[in-house]
């Protein structure tokens, strides 16, 4: 059986979500999964999450990008940040993150503390395809970028992607040199459902894979090479006693 290779967004805790679309899509063992990150924060599964992904990889081939909000658990989990602005996560999705480990030990804290770590923070594949969570600011390539939580944080390479006058062809000095570092770029992180869309979507060369999941949209996975998909149904209809990132 030949292999795909398929892209999810972001999960935010949604483990009923991720079943679901591994199910609906007939994930297989010899399925490659490149996961882009925010594995925590909105739904109340975020350990169940970590600790479903953990197992994954012993089956088959994972890829796990790096999210903010693994960051920010991380940071949480760890302590190592003095200026760590519980507050805000708190209103980010935290809340329900920090409810959920109240229920966990510390010895699976430090599994989760070792699996945070373990997270990449892009992945580039055979045919030059870019995986990253949210994008990058530097002209030259990944390779290039001088701050590297602007992979996990940064919105002006989807912003640019929704601005860009589709009329400029690739080849003109007008064309933003960031797209055209790689064949295709794939992100999560800013929820197409912001621009009233749940699919999906394609902008210059860059396909955004987070619909909205942390609130009231579906979780996706996504075949990379024929783009076919397939999704959850709305996260707020599979936890409807609970608010996500609502």
């Amino acid at each position: 059986m030949q292999q795909r290779v398929l892209v999810i967004g972001d999960i935010h805790g949604g483990l009923l979500a991720l079943q679901e679309i591994l199910s609906n899509a007939n994930v297989g063992s010899n399925d490659k999964l490149i996961f882009l990150g925010d594995y925590v924060d909105g739904w109340s599964h975020s350990p169940q999450v970590l600790d479903f992904l953990i197992n994954l990889q012993e089956k088959q081939q994972c890829i796990f990008i790096r999210g903010n909000h693994d960051q920010l658990l991380l940071d949480w989990l760890e302590k190592s940040k003095t200026n760590f602005n519980e507050e805000m996560w708190f209103k980010h999705g935290g809340e329900a993150t920090v409810k959920a480990y109240n229920l966990i030990s510390a010895v699976k804290r430090q599994v989760h503390v070792e699996f945070l770590k373990s997270l990449q923070n892009y992945y580039i594949d055979n045919q030059n395809r870019l995986f990253v969570h949210a994008g990058f600011t530097n002209l030259n390539g990944v390779a290039f970028e001088y701050f590297p939580e602007l992979f996990y944080w940064d919105r002006t390479l989807w912003e640019t992607a929704l601005c860009l006058d589709t009329t400029i062809d690739t080849s003109s000095a007008y064309y933003p040199k960031r797209f055209s570092n790689y064949k295709e770029i794939f992100i999560g992180h800013t929820p197409v459902t912001k621009i009233n869309e749940t699919k999906p979507l394609k902008y210059a060369n860059v396909w955004n894979v987070d619909t909205g999941a942390a609130f009231c949209g579906s979780l996706t996975i996504m075949d990379v090479d024929s783009k076919e998909y397939w999704q959850s149904k709305p996260l707020n209809l599979l936890y409807p006693d609970e608010k996500g990132r609502n």
